[in-house]
């Protein structure tokens, strides 16, 4: 990957030196996990992993920590940011529950709708005005369950809900038009891409732009840049510039761990097995995040054929290649492994287990 290290410098500044961070020339993308069946290798998962701590600098990595695409659902606590640093969350009077859920990828469980219910309520606006479309609720399609018969559900029931109630609040608070508000030119999207740029130390024109699933603008940044992000959202208030900003949305995701996703979702898991200390989040096609508040260091997670199983075996075994697992921590995400591959009946006929091994460590 080329990568214009003078431009780096003059972003990120005299006390996090690029020829550090971007000296490594490993192969873009490796095997992270693989599949075995009667002894036999099966499948093989390729991706890239970064471990970046709040200055920027890559701590460690497997394949290319700079690899380059889109952040999906990770992004969705940095595409808060306008929200709070315009004080409209506050004015607003929006509650550590209502925050969480502007970061949630979730479920559409009862929980899940009266949350974002309550968000647009606060902004004297109805659900219809949301744009980002609706569909069977995750509780039951990603987690493979039969919906009842004659469910009815709408946008608040849409795993993006809460993103969109804040976009729309933002709007409201500010005056600008809502039938619009998912348009790259519209005022609130301008906002977002501004403090995205900045909370992950890039220009706003070195992101490429796609649309996300939710019909909102989504963006692409090498692997190392969203760890940087989250590193600098572990941070809270020692973060110089988003501190109050990121103390709120980080507690909010750690207090409300079923909220930013749901039940029987790895985000809620994650977070509840690092008792207050990681904040997790995942993206659509195999994207990974995971902060530390306590080291001030993230880990962020490519799978490129986006398998969901795989991203979660490869990030606990990052997490354990790092030192950041406990034997408690160990034992409690351990279904989360996807060790064993169990057939219809119950009976194992293969294994799945990572074949990485991270180059440096982060302390």
């Amino acid at each position: 990957m080329l990568v214009d290290t003078c431009a780096l410098s003059a972003r990120l500044g005299p006390d996090c030196p690029v020829e550090k961070k971007y000296a490594v020339s490993p192969a873009e993308l490796v095997p992270l996990v693989e599949l075995t069946r009667g002894g036999h290798r099966e499948c093989l998962h390729f991706g890239a992993l970064a471990v970046v701590d709040h200055r920027g600098a890559v701590l460690a990595h497997a394949g290319d920590p700079h690899w380059s695409g889109f952040t999906r659902s990770t992004l969705k606590v940095l595409q808060a940011l306008p929200l709070l640093q315009s004080g409209a969350a506050q004015a607003l009077g929006l509650s550590s529950a209502e925050l969480a859920l502007l970061c949630a990828s979730h479920n559409g469980e009862p929980m899940h709708v009266q949350v974002a219910e309550s968000i647009l309520a606060k902004a004297d606006l109805d659900y219809r005005v949301l744009r980002c479309g609706c569909h069977v609720p995750g509780l039951y399609t990603l987690l493979d369950k039969a919906p009842p018969e004659g469910l009815q559900y709408d946008e608040r029931h849409h795993n993006c809900s809460g993103k969109h109630a804040g976009f729309v609040a933002l709007c409201a608070h500010h005056g600008w038009p809502v039938a619009d508000y998912t348009e790259p030119a519209h005022p609130l999207q301008q906002a977002v891409l501004r403090d995205v740029a900045r909370a992950v130390g890039m220009a706003p024109e070195d992101m490429p732009m796609g649309i996300d699933g939710c019909s909102a603008p989504n963006y692409a940044m090498p692997l190392s840049r969203l760890a940087y992000g989250y590193a600098r959202l572990a941070m809270g208030a020692k973060d110089s510039e988003f501190g109050d900003s990121f103390v709120l949305l980080g507690e909010a995701m750690t207090a409300h761990p079923d909220l930013v996703s749901g039940t029987g979702r790895n985000d809620a898991a994650f977070m509840r097995a690092g008792r207050g200390d990681w904040i997790s989040k995942i993206g659509a096609d195999g994207v990974q995040v995971l902060a530390s508040k306590s080291r001030g260091q993230a880990l962020a997670v490519k799978i490129s054929d986006g398998n969901k199983a795989a991203l979660f075996a490869a990030t606990i075994a990052a997490l354990a290649q790092l030192g950041w697992l406990d034997a408690a921590q160990a034992v409690e995400l351990d279904a989360w492994r996807g060790a064993d591959i169990l057939n219809a009946r119950g009976l194992r006929v293969g294994a799945r287990s990572a074949c990485f091994n991270l180059q440096g460590r982060a302390a």
